[in-house]
């Protein structure tokens, strides 16, 4: 599903780490882990194809229509864009092609799932930033992308947001979606997620969850 040869990102002439191989099949859940400024969220929008590598490739086998969905982080959205609560999550139905009625089914469904009744009809402005991010999460709900790409899903989120977010992975990973996901909860990754990659200047190493975040020196980068 995922192949990463060779590859380098960041800013231009200064690589964050020496070249990734990667391959991540289908069906895999993966978290991203590192020190800030690691390059982690780089890293997920040079998987998206938003932003273009240094050097090396990346290839994904997915449908090109609609075959990706991006999770990105809340302070890259304009609060002050005028749409509704539902007018956002309504989005995740682009290009769908189920009928009006039932795309209208789909959307209340999410907005219950997520606790978001009741809110529909309020601005961007005047959500809290955990409401902003459960709304992201039902607007992923609505997708059908096999790669959902998550950059720090859990932001923001109080202990009910953390029980539905993680709801919903495990959901999505037993329907056979893969997925990446950049989180600094370590023990929320030890927990739920088998496999991590962990980001570090002096390369990147991928392997099980609890052998990565039981590192001695992983502390120094954490």
């Amino acid at each position: 599903m995922i192949r990463c040869r060779d590859l380098r990102w960041g800013a231009p002439g200064q690589p964050l780490t020496p070249p990734l191989h990667m391959e991540r099949s289908e069906g895999s859940l993966t978290a991203i882990i590192g020190a800030n400024g690691a390059g982690k969220s780089s890293l997920l929008k040079v998987i998206a194809g938003l932003q273009k590598p240094l050097s090396g490739s990346v290839l994904i086998k997915v449908p090109r229509r609609g075959g990706v969905s991006f999770l990105p982080q809340q302070q890259h959205l304009d609060r002050q864009f005028p749409i509704s609560l539902q007018e956002l999550v309504a989005a995740g139905s682009w290009g769908s092609r189920h009928a009006p009625a039932t795309r209208n089914q789909r959307l209340k469904a999410v907005l219950d799932d997520w606790a978001l009744s009741g809110l529909e009809q309020r601005p961007l402005m005047a959500l809290s930033g955990g409401e902003l991010q459960r709304a992201l999460l039902a607007r992923l709900s609505l997708a059908e992308a096999p790669l959902l790409l998550l950059d720090e899903p859990h932001a923001a989120l109080d202990e009910q947001g953390q029980t539905l977010l993680w709801k919903h992975i495990h959901q999505w990973h037993r329907e056979g979606r893969t997925l990446v996901v950049v989180c600094h909860d370590l023990a929320a990754v030890h927990r739920h997620i088998p496999h991590t990659l962990l980001i570090r200047p002096t390369g990147c190493e991928l392997g099980r969850s609890a052998d990565l975040i039981a590192q001695p020196t992983y502390t120094r980068v954490a």
